[in-house]
């Protein structure tokens, strides 16, 4: 096994998102949190979920990016993120996230859910369409389209418009990422110029043409003036809304497909008894997450496990070493969505969780029995093509055959 050193190395290369897991296994297994090279790298669950719950603990926001990349101003994509609620500290967190919250509620995610099964419907549909009796991607036919449709549904951005977004969220999410080559970051700029074109425009409509949704929400916000919401900060939480939204929620389409596919035992349990889609969901969070990794700075002395932190440092938090952490879990490398009390970190935790896991969620539940009731037969066909990404990892490609329709 490697050491933790060549774990770290492992982690912070390119092609890390292919197999991150022996590496993560490596490095838990010097502790659940360790010091390498002035930063700090968390791999415990306890841990993990302690820092993200900190409020000493702080996200890299514009006044660090200012210390460690002096011209980040000048690309768009990571403009357009710091002026997030994702990249913002309280108090402007708060008051940012309120306002999204106002819209995101638990009443307006209920009332998605026929959106959603109308949106399955018609995915599924074109997947059936699409394969013709042969293969298909999964990717490309559901687990894209489907979060796509929910995700603009709630923001308000017409259908006609939905087809762009897998292009721009591809390159303007590269900037998430541990590794960014000056293609990517000339991508993503490219990508944050053309969505910003695209919202603005979308807003002026708004405007004259309100509708109950978070684009109407967001653009009233800003124009209350006051500290509401200033006008970077509404284009780059749109845009954390739309593109790592539906990235997220098409990661663990994909991978949990992959999941189930792999072991016919749980498809049929689950076509059987659909009651069972939450645990198998929660299972999937765990085992494989659509998000993997996430990072803080120190805000003041600390202590994690037992290792003082000082302020200043960076962490990396290992969300997908945390939800095998076996300290945590019991025989944490095997799938079973039958465990008690699985609680995975894939949503982060504290005040920066993820405010669309709610939707995320839901929109899985719905998806992954609609596919195996209607493709009882569905198997691989190929092989599944990962994306070089650790951040939001999932597939690339997902080649199936779903074999004859009920």
């Amino acid at each position: 096994m490697m050491d933790a050193a060549a774990a770290v190395r492992s982690l912070l290369s390119p092609g890390a998102g292919f197999d991150p897991y022996p590496a993560y296994a490596a490095l838990r297994s010097a502790g659940p949190i360790v010091g390498h090279d002035g930063a700090f790298f968390v791999t415990g669950w306890a841990a993990a979920d302690a820092v993200l719950r900190d409020p000493r603990m702080i996200v890299f926001d514009s006044g660090l990016l200012d210390q460690h990349w002096p011209d980040w101003r000048r690309n768009k994509g990571v403009a357009l993120f710091a002026d997030s609620m994702l990249k913002h500290n309280p108090p402007n967190h708060t008051r940012m996230r309120r306002l999204a919250s106002g819209v995101f509620t638990p009443r307006r995610v209920a009332r998605l859910r026929d959106v959603i099964v109308a949106q399955v419907d018609e995915t599924v549909a074109e997947l059936a369409a699409g394969a013709d009796g042969g293969v298909v991607d999964f990717m490309t036919y559901l687990a894209y389209p489907l979060p796509i449709g929910v995700i603009c549904a709630l923001l308000g951005v017409p259908a006609a418009d939905r087809g762009r977004f897998r292009r721009l969220a591809e390159a303007l999410t590269a900037v998430l990422e541990v590794q960014l080559t000056e293609a990517q970051a000339a991508a993503a700029h490219e990508a944050a110029g053309e969505l910003e074109e695209y919202f603005a425009s979308l807003i002026e409509v708004r405007r004259r043409d309100p509708r109950d949704d978070l684009v109407t929400a967001l653009a009233a916000a800003h124009d209350a003036g006051g500290d509401q919401l200033t006008a970077g900060e509404l284009m780059g939480n749109l845009a954390l809304l739309l593109v790592a939204g539906f990235e997220t929620t098409t990661n663990l389409l994909g991978n949990g497909l992959r999941l189930l596919l792999d072991r016919p035992a749980h498809v049929t349990r689950l076509r059987e008894d659909p009651a069972a889609v939450g645990a198998y969901v929660e299972e999937i969070l765990r085992f494989d997450p659509p998000v993997q990794l996430t990072g803080r700075f120190a805000g003041a002395d600390a202590e994690v496990a037992g290792l003082p932190v000082p302020e200043g440092s960076e962490i990396m938090l290992f969300l997908g070493a945390a939800n095998r952490d076996p300290a945590r879990f019991a025989d944490p490398d095997r799938f079973d969505p039958g465990r008690s009390g699985n609680a995975p970190l894939s949503f982060g935790a504290g005040i920066h969780y993820c405010l669309g896991a709610p939707l995320a969620r839901l929109e899985a539940e719905v998806a992954l029995p609609a596919v195996l009731r209607r493709f009882p037969r569905m198997a691989l066909a190929g092989e599944p093509v990962r994306r070089d990404r650790l951040t939001l990892r999932g597939w690339a490609a997902l080649p199936v055959a779903p074999g004859s329709v009920d």
